[in-house]
C-alpha cells in the first residue's frame, strides 16, 4: 500500500465491516466502478493490498481510482440489488455493462364496466389495470393476443362504457359487432357479468392455466351437447382447439413443475450470456436472454447472480425456487437454490442453456454478416491459441503426396489466406528425385523446392505449414526448413488421419483438439483441400501416360494424329478395336495401317 495516497488510506482504515456498495470515483469526480461486497472493508481493501499481476485490467483500474464512497446495506442480496441500480443509473467505465436493456412489451387487461385487452410498452401503475408479462419478444406477445381475440369477441374500441354511457345509448355499435368480433358492449348487448367470464378466462390464459382453461370448456361443450345446443357446443369446440393447439406450441415439461424461474450461463472472452425461463404449470411460459459486456476479470458466479437480480426484477417474478447451473455469488433470502443432475429440472436448465448458447451464435452470426472478415480473425485467432503460434497465421500452406504402388509420384500444395482458398496460389510437384514409394523422401523434396523457390524471387513465406501425415513427414518436412535456414521462421504441424493427431516438430505427444472446435475443421479443410487436388493431379498424370503407352509410341504417329482418333472413337480402347476402314475414315490409309500394325503386334 505504499504508493496508495494517505488520503485513499485514510478512507481505507475507516471502511465498515458490514455488507454494502462502494463506487470508485476518478479525478474528474466521475464514477468508474460499482461493486458490492459481503465485507466492505475486506473486499476494498483488496483492491490495493494485491499486485494483480494476472488482471492488468484491474492494475489499470487501481491506478485511476481517486475517490471511493459506499453505502452500508442491510444484507448481500440488498447490496446487489443497489450495485444493479446503480451500475444501470451510471453505466461506469469498469463495470460489466447491460447491452439488452429495451422496453419489453405487456399485456394490459383494463379495469372498467367492459375491460379492454391490448398490447403496450408502458406500465401505470394505481390504474387498477392489470399487466402480463413482459414478453421478450413482440411476436410472442403478439401471438397470445390473437389468440385470445380469436377465443372471445372482446371490445377493442377506446371508448369510456361506463353504466351511464351505455345506459344511455351514447354510442353506437361498429364493424366489429357486425363481423360478430364484438358483443356489442357500447349498446349494452351484453351484461357486464356475462362479459367478465371472457375476462377470467381470458386471465387463464395470460397466467399460463391453459391446462384449466381447457377442462373449463370441456365442461362446457359437454353441458351444451346434452341441452342439444348443439351449435353453441360447436362454437365451444372451436374455442377448445385453439387452445389445444397454442398448448402443443409451449414447451411443456412436468404438470408437476410450477412457479420456478430457470437461468443459465454462457459466456465467451468479452461477453456472457444468461437465459431466463419462468415455468408454470409445467409449461414455459417466458423465455428471454440478455448479455453483458465484460470489462475487467468478472467470474462467472459474479456475472450470474447480477443477471439473477436484473431479470427477476424485470419479469417482476415471485417464484420462491430457482434453478441455476453452478451457485451464483450471492446468496438470496427465502430464496430455495437448485443445481440439478437429472430428472425433469435438469431438462429445463439443459433447455436454457440451449437458448443461451444459440442467442450466442446469433449474435456472433449477425456481426460477421456485418463484417465477412470478422469472422476469419476470430478463427485465426482461435487457431493461432489452440496452436500456440507466436503470429496470426493469415497464410497457411498444406501439401500432400500422392503415389499408386510408387508409380507416377507427386505432391500438392494448396494456399489458404483468411482461412479461405486462394487458388491461384495452388501447386503441383512432380517428384523429381524419389524413386519408389518413398513418402518422407518425396515430402522433403517438395518442401525444399517450394521454399527455395520463394526464397529465390523474394515472395512471402507462409506463418504456418500443414504436413498431411504423422511424426515421418513432419520430420522430413522439418528436415528440408533446417536446410534452408527456416526452421523457428515458419511455424509447422502434421495431421495424422486416423485419429486427427496434431504433432509438432520434436513432440511425440500429439495434441488432440476437440472434434468440433473451428481450429481443427479449418485444418481438416486444408488436408482435404489438398488431397483433392493431388488426387486430380496425380489422376490426370496417370491418364496421360496410359495414353502415351499405347498411341505415342507408334513410330509415324504424332499428337496431331492421337487427338484426331481420341476425339472420334473416345478412348484408346474404341481406336484398338477400330476396323482398318474405320480408322482410314479419319486419319487416311498409310497412318491408318501404322496403328493397326502397332495394335496388332502388341496383342501377339
Amino acid at each position: 500500500m505504499s504508493d496508495i495516497s494517505k488520503y485513499i488510506k485514510d478512507i481505507l482504515a475507516l471502511l465498515p465491516e458490514s455488507p454494502g456498495v462502494y463506487q470508485y470515483f476518478d479525478k474528474e469526480g466521475t464514477i468508474i466502478y460499482v461493486g458490492k461486497a459481503k465485507n466492505l472493508k475486506r473486499r476494498v481493501s483488496s483492491y490495493f493490498n494485491k499486485q494483480h499481476d494476472d488482471a492488468p485490467k484491474t492494475r489499470v483500474l487501481v491506478r485511476n481510482i481517486a475517490d471511493i464512497k459506499y453505502i452500508v446495506v442491510g444484507s448481500e442480496e440488498d447490496a446487489l440489488h443497489l450495485e444493479n441500480s446503480l451500475i444501470k443509473k451510471f453505466r461506469p467505465r469498469y463495470n460489466v455493462l447491460l447491452k439488452d436493456d429495451k422496453t419489453y412489451p405487456w399485456i394490459c387487461v383494463t379495469k372498467e364496466n367492459y375491460p379492454r385487452v391490448f398490447l403496450t410498452r408502458r406500465v401505470e401503475r394505481g390504474s387498477g389495470a392489470k399487466y402480463y408479462g413482459p414478453y421478450a419478444h413482440t411476436h410472442v406477445a403478439k401471438t397470445v393476443l390473437e389468440l385470445i381475440h380469436d377465443l372471445y369477441p372482446l371490445r377493442t374500441c377506446r371508448l369510456s362504457l361506463t353504466a351511464d354511457a351505455v345506459a344511455s345509448h351514447r354510442h353506437k355499435v361498429c364493424l366489429q359487432y357486425h363481423i360478430k368480433r364484438c358483443r356489442g358492449c357500447c349498446e349494452g348487448l351484453i351484461s357486464p357479468q356475462d362479459y367478465a367470464v371472457y375476462i377470467d378466462a381470458v386471465k387463464h390464459i395470460l397466467n399460463g392455466n391453459t391446462s384449466r382453461l381447457s377442462e373449463m370448456l370441456v365442461d362446457e361443450m359437454r353441458d351444451l351437447a346434452s341441452q342439444l345446443r348443439f351449435e353453441e357446443a360447436q362454437v365451444v369446440k372451436e374455442r377448445y382447439d385453439l387452445v389445444e393447439r397454442y398448448r402443443a406450441k409451449s414447451v411443456v415439461v412436468s404438470s408437476v413443475i410450477n412457479n420456478i424461474d430457470v437461468f443459465s450461463y454462457e459466456e465467451d472472452d468479452n461477453a456472457a450470456f444468461i437465459n431466463f425461463m419462468h415455468v408454470k404449470g409445467g409449461s414455459i411460459v417466458q423465455s428471454v436472454t440478455i448479455e453483458y459486456r465484460k470489462k475487467l476479470d468478472e467470474t462467472a458466479s459474479e456475472i450470474l447472480a447480477l443477471g439473477i437480480a436484473e431479470l427477476r426484477a424485470r419479469f417482476e417474478s415471485a417464484s420462491r425456487e430457482i434453478i441455476v447451473p453452478f451457485e451464483p455469488e450471492v446468496t438470496f433470502e427465502q430464496l430455495t437454490i437448485t443445481i440439478p443432475e437429472r430428472g425433469d429440472k435438469r431438462k429445463l436448465l439443459d433447455i436454457s442453456l440451449q437458448n443461451a448458447r444459440q442467442y450466442k451464435i446469433d449474435r456472433l452470426k449477425q456481426a460477421e454478416k456485418l463484417n465477412p472478415e470478422q469472422r476469419a480473425a476470430r478463427i485465426l485467432t482461435r487457431v493461432q491459441k489452440d496452436l500456440y503460434l507466436d503470429e496470426l497465421p493469415v497464410h497457411i500452406e498444406c501439401f500432400d503426396n500422392s503415389n499408386t504402388q510408387g508409380t507416377n509420384p507427386v505432391a500438392a500444395c494448396v494456399v489458404f489466406k483468411m482461412a479461405k482458398p486462394s487458388k491461384r496460389d495452388y501447386r503441383h510437384f512432380n517428384i523429381k528425385s524419389v524413386e519408389g514409394p518413398d513418402d518422407y523422401a518425396s515430402m522433403r523434396e517438395i518442401i525444399y523446392r517450394r521454399y527455395h523457390h520463394l526464397l529465390e524471387v523474394g515472395e512471402s513465406l507462409p506463418q504456418l505449414i500443414v504436413v498431411d501425415g504423422g511424426k515421418g513427414q513432419l520430420s522430413a518436412a522439418v528436415s528440408s526448413l533446417d536446410s534452408l535456414g527456416l526452421r523457428g521462421k515458419i511455424a509447422i504441424i502434421g495431421i495424422a488421419e486416423r485419429l486427427e493427431e496434431i504433432y509438432f516438430p520434436e513432440d511425440s505427444t500429439p495434441l488432440y483438439l476437440d472434434k468440433n472446435s473451428e481450429s481443427l475443421r479449418l485444418i481438416q479443410y486444408l488436408r482435404d483441400e489438398a488431397h483433392r487436388f493431388g488426387i486430380t493431379h496425380h489422376r490426370n498424370k496417370r491418364s496421360k501416360q496410359q495414353v502415351a503407352s499405347a498411341l505415342d509410341d507408334i513410330k509415324g504417329v504424332g499428337a496431331h494424329t492421337r487427338d484426331a482418333l481420341l476425339r472420334h472413337f473416345k478412348s484408346v480402347k474404341r481406336v484398338r478395336e477400330a476396323s482398318l476402314e474405320e480408322l482410314t475414315s479419319v486419319i487416311g490409309a498409310h497412318k491408318a495401317h501404322l496403328v493397326k500394325e502397332a495394335f496388332d503386334t502388341q496383342s501377339k
